[in-house]
């Protein structure tokens, strides 16, 4: 037997004042109806009701039964509704994980304007630059910019990113400017201990490809400390377009092997699956898309620097 549908008979028989109007609001007979209100009070070793021929009345047990029961089931019904609507307006709190200085930098402002268009979201942000297990840890979403391995995720792309190799003027006029991947070797490199391979480089041009292993006297878990690094003369740094790009609008970085190309990353939202996804986790990912773009910002600054070498 059921016992959340024998609950909900129950409560049925007693409005409707009888087996038979019970019994047709749960589309069963009145034979059927019986035999599960009599299973029920087996189960629970007391009589709900006195049955007669003409009608039926609730036993003391019964009136209390049928106190919680109703109770019961229009809280349950109260949590449907709540959360059919949840599928429907953005609302409810919501965990995202998001890479320290993308966070900082540029979700900052967007999500200030996100929470202005969807006030009843409530955003509690894990930054971190590490790679967090979004079911283990209760994330309801995150952030990642790389290029993302196959897993169990559902990962949609919001916008481009490329890396792009700096320096200094100061570094440069020191060191020497390198012309081909391979010069890199007489280079301090700013490692980024997170990347994938954090001491190889790998350029493209024309179809060929080029790794170059890479040394230096730097390596640091942060994409901002590699930029604070290079912008104090220290080295060369392959750094994101999103971190690098006022820095090189401005001349303070200088843009470095402008025909060789490094493997782009992108931007993902990246969310556990799931039949449904909350209007939450949609809408955000939505406005993040809107937001910024297929061209973002960061992108287009990080081109025209290259354009004015």
């Amino acid at each position: 037997m059921d016992k959340l549908q024998a609950m909900q008979l129950f409560v049925r028989v007693v409005d409707a004042g009888s087996f038979t109007a019970g019994a047709e609001q749960m589309g069963i007979s009145r034979a059927l109806a019986s035999k599960q209100i009599q299973a029920l009070e087996d189960t629970l070793g007391v009589r709900l009701l006195n049955r007669t021929t003409r009608r039926i009345s609730l036993t003391d047990p019964g009136k209390n039964y049928y106190a919680r029961a109703y109770d019961i089931l229009n809280s349950l019904a109260e949590a449907e509704a709540e959360a059919a609507e949840l599928q429907i307006e953005p609302r409810g709190r919501m965990r995202v994980s998001v890479p320290i200085s993308f966070a900082l930098r540029h979700l900052a402002p967007a999500l200030a304007e996100f929470q202005r268009r969807f006030p009843r979201v409530e955003l509690e942000l894990g930054l971190n630059d590490r790679l967090v297990d979004l079911v283990d840890e209760g994330f309801d979403m995150a952030i990642r910019i790389s290029r993302l391995a196959d897993s169990s995720l559902v990962a949609r792309r919001i916008a481009p990113a490329s890396l792009v190799l700096v320096a200094s003027p100061a570094y440069l006029e020191r060191a020497g400017t390198p012309r081909h991947p391979h010069d890199l070797a007489a280079h301090n490199a700013l490692i980024y201990t997170l990347a994938p391979k954090p001491d190889e480089w790998v350029f493209t041009r024309d179809g060929d490809t080029v790794p170059v292993r890479i040394a230096g006297n730097l390596y640091v878990n942060n994409g901002d400390y590699v930029l604070a690094a290079a912008l104090a003369d220290s080295g060369i740094g392959l750094l994101p377009t999103f971190i690098a790009f006022d820095a090189l609008q401005d001349g303070r970085l200088v843009p470095l092997l402008g025909d060789w190309q490094v493997p782009p990353i992108g931007i993902h939202a990246v969310y556990p699956q799931t039949r449904a996804l909350p209007a939450k986790t949609r809408a955000l990912i939505d406005f993040l898309v809107e937001r910024f773009g297929p061209e973002p910002y960061w992108e287009r600054a990080c081109r025209e620097a290259r354009a004015a070498q």
